[in-house]
């Protein structure tokens, strides 16, 4: 495995839509093992090929403590993922590994039912809430070309300033 170089605002390559994957090679699957390494290096909870420098539809996503072992992790992989019906909505501080040291509110539905193939290609349809949804939404975005600090209301803000009233 190896820790990928994550692209940050202001690249170009952050802004355009990425392609679907058709079928799983050893160098996609490489690169998964490499986007799990390097979004844990970096303390997130998803990254998107494009974050990496990939314009393929691949996002892997970790909600889960860092604290739990990794056999009981709940990692997912999304290859070529479509968000199928979304609803409710809830509005949190959210981050990016793109937009270091900065977050901002962004309100994003609160469930969601994604179809997406996983790492063998096989097809699934999943449902998911809270924070799994919102990572989700975030990191789907980031396959379109589109970013959350384009969605945040009021100003964005260095992450190291939030107090427990503001994640509340």
């Amino acid at each position: 495995m190896a820790i990928r170089h994550v692209r940050t605002l202001g690249d170009d390559i952050l802004y355009k839509k990425c392609k679907p994957v058709k079928d799983m090679t050893p160098r996609l699957a490489q690169l998964i093992e490499d986007m799990f390494e390097t979004m844990y290096t970096n303390s997130g909870v998803g990254l998107a090929a494009p974050q990496v420098g990939i314009l393929k539809q691949i996002v892997v996503i970790d909600v889960d403590d860092e604290d739990v072992p990794d056999e009981e992790r709940n990692q997912y992989v999304f290859i070529n993922p479509e968000i199928l019906e979304s609803s409710g909505s809830s509005t949190a501080y959210e981050g990016c590994l793109s937009v270091p040291g900065k977050t901002g509110k962004v309100t994003r539905p609160d469930w969601v039912k994604v179809r997406f193939h996983d790492e063998n290609m096989d097809e699934y349809v999943m449902e998911a809430e809270g924070m799994l949804a919102r990572a989700i939404c975030h990191e789907c975005d980031h396959l379109s070309g589109k970013l959350y600090v384009d969605m945040v209301e009021g100003e964005l803000k260095d992450a190291s300033e939030l107090t427990e009233e503001d994640m509340e």
